[in-house]
């Protein structure tokens, strides 16, 4: 099962030029990521907003993740405030899984940020969230809070960038996208045997667990030929045409 580990900005301090702060609008844009996570089957860990980011470092380190997502905007250095637009995607030099992770967020961005000429991925050996993270990971820079065109572009569009960065972490997990929905009952239905529950929409991934005809399930995202199901503790993916809704 795939497993993304996401930290929105912690910083309480950095204030938007139209109201708010970054941790406000990084956290209320994480809020609309995690939707599209849960529908398409994407395990995730969220970072405590009152750590720091050394702390998310720490927690993430603890576990076991295929990506580490930092969300961040940015602001122009002093002296030059309001003058600065774009987005940086950051990856780790030395990492190609990071690499690839960057080009696929930038890509996504360049479709929706309004000046997709300033949208760039950058290499870093410095920044904690990316160097010393043990999974791959990237820090997105969306836009300037400083500025008064992107800080009304990112509040303004807040689904919209949740869809690129959720898109982006499907494409590299390379799991389908689905739509979020309400989540809804369901039970097994087949004729003989079980029904495999998988790793990933797929008939050769592995199979997390199998359920017996009449199993409850509850479905939380629809695929092609495939739903994102939970049964019990278990989160995976059944073949639809096996999985009756109430």
């Amino acid at each position: 099962m795939p497993r993304v580990f996401l930290s929105p900005s912690t910083q309480e301090g950095n204030y938007y030029v139209n109201g708010g702060t970054e941790e406000q609008y990084m956290n209320l844009l994480c809020d609309q990521v995690i939707p599209y996570l849960i529908a398409s089957g994407i395990s995730y860990t969220r970072n405590d907003p009152n750590q720091s980011a050394a702390a998310a470092i720490r927690q993430a380190n603890a576990g076991t993740y295929g990506l580490y997502v930092a969300m961040h905007s940015n602001a122009a250095p002093e002296g030059q405030y309001g003058t600065k637009r774009g987005c940086d995607v950051f990856y780790y030099r030395y990492s190609q899984n990071s690499r690839r992770a960057a080009e696929l967020f930038a890509a996504n961005l360049r479709l929706i940020y309004p000046l997709p000429q300033k949208v760039r991925i950058v290499p870093t050996e410095t920044l904690g969230e990316v160097a010393r993270t043990r999974a791959p990971a990237v820090l997105l820079e969306i836009g300037y809070h400083d500025n008064v065109s992107d800080a009304n572009w990112i509040k303004e569009n807040l689904p919209r960038i949740a869809w690129a960065i959720a898109d982006g972490i499907a494409q590299f997990f390379a799991v389908p996208l689905a739509q979020p929905q309400q989540p809804q009952s369901a039970r097994v239905d087949i004729t003989s045997g079980t029904l495999n529950i998988r790793s990933r929409p797929s008939l050769s991934s592995l199979v997390l667990a199998s359920a017996p005809d009449g199993a409850a399930l509850t479905v939380v995202g629809t695929l092609e030929g495939w739903y994102v199901v939970h049964y019990g503790s278990v989160i995976g993916y059944a073949a639809s045409r096996f999985v009756k809704l109430a």
